[in-house]
């Protein structure tokens, strides 16, 4: 009998695709090609990337209690002073991101994912779900995923194939 894969199963399945494939455009871009910007003042794509990057690191270790050592160093990322990363190291940061996310997803039970972790916003603090990170992180992805998309074929470059 056909084992049928579980909702949960499919999306984290077509999350790690979007990742391969957003891994897959950025990995041989220049770094002329990662400063491009959609207009004057707005982040060039390099550094969209590292804010992906760095949010995923920022919900899953830090708000999420879930100490690591690389998870720290990619939190750093994706502001407006952090320093300039090549594609080799875009395209790493987004696979140790995601690698580091996935192991945690398959193992996780639905007892784990609702438990609430503090998180402060604007000055207030809010109790989040382990699951309303998760959606919370998969949009996030999804959203600049769509920025970086957008300003790839704004430059007649190829974008994620999805």
């Amino acid at each position: 009998m056909e084992q049928k894969q579980s909702t949960l199963d499919v999306i984290y399945d077509n999350w790690q695709a979007y990742n391969g494939k957003l891994r897959t455009a950025v990995a041989p871009l220049t770094d002329e090609q990662l400063a491009r910007q959609p207009a004057a003042g707005m982040w060039p794509l390099g550094q969209i990337v590292q804010h992906i990057v760095s949010v995923r690191a920022g919900w899953f270790s830090g708000t999420l209690q879930d100490e690591d050592e690389a998870m720290a160093a990619y939190m750093e990322w994706g502001q407006y002073d952090s320093p300039w990363r090549g594609a080799a190291d875009l395209a790493r940061g987004l696979d140790e991101t995601w690698a580091f996310i996935e192991s945690r997803l398959r193992c996780w039970t639905p007892e784990e994912c609702a438990m609430t972790f503090p998180d402060e916003w604007e000055g207030q603090v809010y109790d989040v779900s382990r699951s309303w990170v998760i959606y919370h992180v998969l949009e996030h992805d999804l959203h600049h995923g769509g920025e970086v998309s957008l300003l790839l074929g704004m430059n007649q470059l190829p974008g994620p194939d999805i």
